[in-house]
């Protein structure tokens, strides 16, 4: 428990939440850097296979920057691996996932498209409303919501501002599952962890990498015929035997992550 965040740890995977339900789970230098710190611990944790994050409470996901903080004169820093220690982290290895369990607003949304999957809660809602401000979504979101939902939708949300409800981001691609009021969002979560777990890590590790970089290719023909090292460790690994020996076995696979 820290001082802005909680961390449960159950069979490797990692729940974190964001506990400043007084301010919308906003947040200010201290908790980024506290959160970068929990991602940190989490991605040097070979044990460690799922993360996801969330919100206390039912209101939000994260408010994003707390202005007040900063317009009561405090300095703005932010993590080198930018806000919650993911926004700027462009190599992660391991999968994250987002449960929104309400808004989740221009800092908030960025670190939610920064993760891998979104999943949330039927009342949740969505928006870059750094304009209206007098801001801009320089923390990933003016280039990941183009890149995950096309740029006409893309910039539809952030020339307006405007809110978009969960059902709306399921539609437009950037949202995984919506959860029905009710039900719990960290549960509905919970299951795209378990089913992450029963895959091999180095496979799921090889598999992120690959689709990160391969993004970065200017056409499908490089992107395919790229070198990755992470493919070469996948198919050098005792996990790549494991996995056809305990398919014809017709057993469940024992995954040693090496």
């Amino acid at each position: 428990m820290g001082e802005f965040s909680k961390v449960e740890v159950d069979a490797g995977v990692w729940l974190v939440t964001i506990e400043r339900p007084e301010c919308l789970n906003a947040l200010h230098p201290p908790a980024n850097f506290e959160l970068a710190d929990v991602f940190a611990a989490f991605a040097a944790d070979d044990s460690a296979r799922v993360a996801i994050l969330t919100g206390a409470g039912e209101r939000a996901f994260c408010a994003g920057n707390d202005l007040k903080y900063l317009a009561a004169g405090h300095p703005r820093r932010v993590p080198e691996l930018g806000f919650a220690g993911l926004t700027a982290d462009y190599h992660r290895t391991k999968p994250v996932i987002a449960a929104v369990n309400g808004l989740a607003m221009g800092g908030g949304f960025e670190i939610a498209l920064a993760c891998d999957l979104i999943v949330a809660a039927e009342h949740a809602y969505f928006g870059l409303p750094e304009p209206r401000v007098g801001l801009a979504a320089t923390a990933g979101g003016l280039h990941r919501l183009p890149r995950q939902i096309g740029l006409k939708a893309a910039l539809g949300m952030i020339l307006t501002g405007r809110r978009v409800m969960a059902a709306e981001g399921k539609a437009l691609g950037f949202v995984n599952e919506v959860v029905p009021a009710g039900e719990s969002v960290v549960a509905a979560a919970r299951r795209w962890a378990a089913q992450i777990c029963e895959c091999a890590p180095l496979s799921i590790r090889a598999s992120l990498d690959v689709v990160q970089r391969s993004l970065e290719e200017a056409s499908l023909e490089l992107a395919a015929s790229a070198d990755y090292a992470s493919i070469r460790t996948l198919y050098a690994s005792a996990d790549a035997q494991e996995g056809p020996k305990a398919f014809a076995e017709k057993r469940k696979p024992e995954w040693q992550g090496r």
